[in-house]
């Protein structure tokens, strides 16, 4: 008996670890808020990153996390380093990409607790006197974290922060 439930739970296994090589090898998240601000308010929120702690989701994860910026003070070339607790992890952003009042495309390594690559882009489109703000972030899924998207997609894990980030822009800039 023992053995027919080591056998059915080593089959189960196998069939996770099957169905997770044949998984897409890249994500893809994005949501959007409409903020009644126009592009020009609500784009330095974003281009720069000492406006970051007013309305990023994971400013507030480590009271204690250090941040360096380097680079320029805003837009391509601004860089944004950060070390924390476990919840915060380690790594850093850079602005690949600066369209004022219309896009920012950001460079994301994290490094703790999870080593990942990703491209991250905001668009501002105006929408009559408000503005419609995307935040997408994209990349590789290697094979462990194909085998965790069986369990828990990357949409679920960080499309509530994506949600939480606008709103938090969506109320610095309506001030």
């Amino acid at each position: 008996m023992i053995r027919k439930i080591l056998a059915g739970i080593a089959v189960l296994f196998a069939l996770i670890l099957i169905y997770s090589a044949f998984k897409p090898g890249n994500f893809r998240v994005q949501r959007t808020a409409t903020i009644q601000a126009p592009p020009e308010k609500i784009f330095p929120l974003i281009n720069d990153f000492h406006n970051w702690p007013s309305w990023s989701p994971w400013e507030k994860l480590d009271p204690n996390m250090k941040r360096t910026l380097s680079g320029p003070p805003s837009g391509q070339g601004a860089a944004y380093e950060w070390e924390g607790n476990n919840k915060a992890g380690k790594g850093r952003m850079e602005i690949t990409n600066s369209v004022p009042s219309s896009q920012v495309g950001l460079k994301l390594d994290f490094i703790k607790p999870m080593e990942g690559h990703d491209a991250v882009e905001f668009t501002l489109q105006p929408n009559g006197s408000s503005t419609n703000v995307t935040w997408e972030m994209s990349g590789p899924l290697t094979y462990p974290g194909k085998v965790m998207s069986v369990f828990v997609s990357m949409d679920k894990l960080i499309g509530s922060d994506f949600e939480t980030g606008l709103a938090n822009m969506k109320m610095a800039a309506e001030k």
